[in-house]
């Protein structure tokens, strides 16, 4: 069972840059992948609730950055990203949103990781793997949730998880992977389990850990 109640997650505050985010301090996990790969469907089924991170019809939709608090526990929240790759919108406004995307997890010091949300049956597309390059870079952890699994029969599903494992074997000290249905609420014990070790015992660390430096 989860240590931390994603169910009391509400709506704290949409940001569209990083100086308009929440102060930094506490623990955050944020939530990134390609617009139309279920990222705001897997953040629902994670808190058991219908629509805190919405859904669109059209995908791209979402170009803020949306923070959510657990219940009235502010130090400690999930981040909505922006969508990125599949949106019909100008090549500006994709560069800004990547832009954005590569300063918060450049700048962020409360983040401690982040999921990559990829649709199982088109995972790692060339902006994933920019995710991956940066998280690498800032040596941030990633969990990916391989999404919309029910979409697969049982062992085509396993075999395309066995894949992704394989390609990221030189990230594996920093990148877990696995398979997610928000659909079948497969996968959510588990993925709640990762967001509970990030958002209880690096704070933790740091806290018993702080020189006061800046």
């Amino acid at each position: 069972m989860s240590r931390l109640n994603y169910q009391s997650a509400r709506f704290l505050i949409s940001a569209p840059t990083l100086a308009k985010c929440p102060v930094d301090d506490g623990a955050e996990v944020a939530f990134a992948g390609r617009s139309n790969a279920g990222k705001s469907s897997a953040i629902n089924s994670l808190t058991r609730q219908k629509a805190l991170a919405r859904t669109s019809r059209t995908p791209g939709r979402t170009q803020l950055i949306n923070f959510f608090s657990l219940g009235e526990d502010t130090s400690r929240r999930l981040v909505d990203l922006p969508g990125y790759g599949y949106a019909k919108v100008p090549e500006a406004v994709k560069l800004e949103w990547q832009r954005h995307l590569a300063e918060y997890l450049r700048e962020r010091r409360s983040l401690r990781g982040l999921v990559l949300v990829m649709d199982v049956r088109h995972p790692l597309t060339e902006f994933d793997q920019t995710l991956l390059g940066w998280a690498d870079d800032q040596d941030k952890p990633v969990h990916i949730l391989l999404t919309k699994a029910d979409k697969l029969k049982s062992g085509a599903a396993k075999n395309a998880l066995q894949q992704v494992r394989s390609r990221l074997r030189e990230w594996e000290d920093l990148v877990t992977v696995q398979l997610f249905s928000s659909l079948k609420r497969e996968g959510v014990d588990e993925a709640c389990a990762r967001l509970d070790q990030w958002l209880t015992e690096p704070t933790e660390i740091q806290e018993s850990g702080s020189t006061g430096a800046s």
